[in-house]
């Protein structure tokens, strides 16, 4: 019979195939290069198709002194009648003695999409002698949307899909005084800021001259670096060049000079929204009358998603460590 001798084994891996070399990033720096169509940009329709189906929300705050046209705003935000203006009562009930929030939902659908959209009101807001600490009841609110989502997100068994009512944009009225921000606008944005997606803009800009409205944009941007506040978008959060690129130009714009208005005018044979004057129409998405169209673009065109991703993944999350390490400090202490 023969005498089996043990192989010789060595300590080095046996070296691939080439047939069997696996396919990654690291070794196709342009992608693997395909042979025909597969079918992976259909992934794209599906999304599309289950968002047509299931539609998305979105919640916005308004934060301002009254007179500044805040419901005017948001209606021509959506061309729609989703924000009430405030009925007009008695003298001695008109500005309410604390702020208070209001918030209406609605449901919009546009070509087979569907938003179901919160506006938040605060009247109320700065329109007393003493305003101290009047943003501690929108604080609270946030704060409160935040509590309910992590509470629903701990159950052991939860819903498919959370119903979210979490604040994803707070749109902040300037008053157009022309001068420097005023220590209220300052203090509510710092505090702000920390905890939601606060967009400045300088209410019924139309009251400013051209050059006023320069002057007092580059006053607030001053005031605003001065203070170390910063707004949407938030410089820190920029992680693609074209997003920064992108995000640059907006930041150099705000805050936006925006005038709101909710009827159409007839110009030129067009009808166009605007406000009538003794000089004119002024016409709100006009880019050389206001700059409606770019907060309209940032809300909603170009960086809606975007508000809704840094809302849960940045906000969001910070609120939830911190109140996960609260409830974990009892026990560590025992």
């Amino acid at each position: 019979g023969s005498i089996l001798e043990p192989e010789e084994r060595s300590m080095e891996p046996p070296a691939l195939l080439e047939e069997e070399t696996p396919l990654t990033a690291a070794s196709s720096p342009a992608g693997c290069q395909l042979f025909g169509y597969v079918g992976i940009e259909a992934v794209l329709d599906q999304m599309k198709i289950k968002t047509m189906k299931t539609g998305f929300e979105f919640n916005i705050m308004v934060v301002g002194q009254s007179g500044l046209g805040k419901s005017t705003m948001v209606n021509t935000l959506f061309k729609s009648k989703v924000s009430r203006k405030a009925s007009q009562p008695g003298q001695e009930e008109r500005i309410p003695k604390t702020v208070q929030l209001h918030s209406i939902t609605h449901v919009i659908e546009e070509k087979g999409v569907k938003m179901k959209l919160t506006v938040t009101d605060t009247p109320g807001f700065g329109d007393q002698i003493n305003n101290e600490n009047c943003w501690d009841p929108i604080i609270k609110y946030i704060n409160e949307q935040y509590e309910r989502y992590l509470r629903e997100e701990i159950l052991i068994t939860r819903k498919r899909k959370i119903p979210d009512t979490r604040v994803h944009g707070c749109v902040y009225f300037v008053p157009p005084t022309g001068h420097w921000l005023r220590p209220l606008d300052l203090e509510f944005m710092r505090r702000l800021s920390k905890i939601v997606n606060v967009v400045p803009v300088i209410a019924k800009a139309d009251t400013l001259t051209l050059e006023e409205r320069a002057e007092f944009k580059q006053r607030i941007q001053e005031d605003l670096k001065t203070h170390a506040i910063s707004v949407y978008p938030q410089e820190d959060f920029d992680q693609d060049p074209d997003d920064r690129v992108l995000n640059d130009r907006i930041r150099e714009k705000i805050p936006f000079a925006v005038v709101g208005a909710d009827q159409e005018h007839q110009v030129n044979g067009k009808r166009v929204l605007g406000r009538k004057t003794k000089w004119g129409i002024i016409e709100v998405e006009n880019p050389s009358h206001c700059e409606f169209p770019l907060l309209r673009d940032l809300l909603i065109r170009s960086h809606l998603q975007d508000l809704k991703d840094i809302t849960h993944n940045v906000h969001y999350e910070s609120y939830r460590v911190r109140r996960l390490n609260e409830s974990n400090r009892p026990a560590l202490s025992t």
